[in-house]
């Protein structure tokens, strides 16, 4: 049983959809949830949660506003002593081929999903590592993962958000703050018309909610990229072949060219643990093993 009794959550974009179902689940499991989002849905969440029994608060403001999730960390601080979980969900979309997306649009989508979380979890770092604990969920999506005709920035926003993961994994582990990644597939208002009416009714968002809990609960992974959708639950990893060592100074282009398929071979690859990975098998297939250099 995932027991969040004591704990403060904050969900971002907790107004409706995907967020909603993750506030209303975290408090149904014992947290007292933060619900963000920029319009009147965020009060009406909270008061959902309130009358089912849980404890919640409404915060209207916008992820991009680092200065506005500064006040809503610390209210949460002063109201609630700590944050054990931040859920950074909030996101929109500005679909267009990139022929005829503006650089504004791009920038737009990147400053709410990318930066949105990174204020977020700016906000609430030191404080989880001087509790050294934390859990931290970044919402990445099979656009970024895999592409998508139309969503160049939402794509690239989203496959920042796993680099983000991929350190931060890293750099709070020693502090008990485990940082992970959900790409969801769900029926919301980001959604609907992109995918056929047959097929969103299978894709409820609270079918995708337990992944969540998964992922914040007291046992979570750590650099984990989840899957969910329609109550199925994958893992995607970024990994690295075994590849092929090419002689000469510079190795040749076209032996390169040549041997194409041995490069991307996917039989024997690994699972890096860090990005010293790469260059640790690159060297030591060239003869020479590299001491790895030591973080904070």
């Amino acid at each position: 049983m995932i027991d969040l009794k004591g704990q403060t959550a904050i969900v971002t974009g907790a107004g409706g959809g995907l967020g909603r179902c993750y506030a209303r689940l975290l408090a149904e499991r014992g947290a007292r949830v933060v619900v963000n989002d920029l319009g009147s849905g965020a009060e009406t969440v909270a008061q959902e949660i309130v009358a089912a029994g849980g404890q919640a608060r409404a915060e209207v403001c916008s992820v991009t506003d680092a200065a506005a999730v500064e006040g809503m960390v610390q209210r949460t601080l002063e109201g609630w002593g700590r944050v054990d979980v931040l859920v950074n969900n909030a996101g929109i979309l500005r679909d267009k081929s990139f022929a005829k997306m503006t650089v504004e649009d791009f920038r737009l989508v990147v400053d709410v999903h990318l930066m949105g979380a990174v204020h977020c979890t700016k906000a609430v770092w030191e404080t989880m590592r001087a509790q050294k604990y934390g859990r931290i969920v970044m919402t990445t999506s099979s656009s970024g993962l895999y592409g998508n005709f139309g969503q160049a920035n939402y794509g690239a926003a989203k496959m920042a958000l796993v680099g983000l993961m991929q350190t931060l994994a890293i750099e709070g582990a020693k502090y008990g703050i485990r940082v992970n990644c959900i790409a969801p597939t769900a029926a919301t208002q980001m959604t609907r018309g992109i995918m056929p009416d047959d097929q969103l009714s299978l894709l409820r968002p609270e079918l995708v909610a337990p992944g969540i809990l998964a992922l914040v609960a007291e046992s979570a992974p750590t650099r984990a990229i989840l899957c969910a959708g329609a109550g199925s639950f994958e893992g995607a990893h970024i990994t690295l072949t075994k590849g092929v060592y090419i002689t000469g100074d510079p190795p040749s282009a076209e032996e390169l060219v040549a041997r194409w398929a041995e490069v991307m071979d996917g039989r024997d690859e690994t699972l890096p643990e860090n990005c010293f990975a790469q260059g640790a098998l690159e060297l030591g297939k060239a003869g020479y093993m590299p001491s790895q250099p030591k973080g904070e």
